[in-house]
């Protein structure tokens, strides 16, 4: 606990590295049957990994001793930050993993889960102030 204290985004950027890695992946090492054949399971997934990654990046804020507004603006930062992270990585998807493809579908998952991060973050960490 003391190393998160000392390194408080540590735990994001793990998920971060940990995220590079699964996305990645060759595609002809997924599996394509079992829980992996369900409709839809791939979004998400999507959804709940950068939903995942953004509510990590903006954790350390909420002890921080800054504005409340000045809070949402980082979570606003990090929220824009994971889509254009999301759709960087359908590229590289695109163009340097193996037999991976680009998906418009992910891209609109990922972004979803930003938001939803976006929208706990400012609601559950950093509420309104109170005068």
């Amino acid at each position: 606990m003391q190393l998160f204290r000392k390194y408080p985004f540590a735990p994001a950027i793990f998920f971060l590295i940990a995220t590079i890695i699964l996305l990645t992946i060759p595609g002809s090492s997924l599996p394509k049957s079992g829980l992996f054949g369900i409709a839809y399971l791939d979004k998400c997934v999507h959804v709940g990994i950068f939903t995942l990654l953004c509510i990590l990046f903006a954790l350390p804020f909420k002890r921080m001793a800054i504005s409340v507004a000045q809070k949402r603006n980082w979570f606003l930062t990090i929220t824009i930050s994971g889509i254009c992270f999301g759709i960087a990585m359908e590229f590289v998807q695109k163009y340097w993993a193996i037999n991976r493809s680009f998906e418009l579908g992910d891209i609109v998952a990922d972004s979803v889960g930003c938001i939803l991060a976006f929208i706990f973050s400012i609601t559950v960490l950093a509420p309104k102030e109170t005068i």
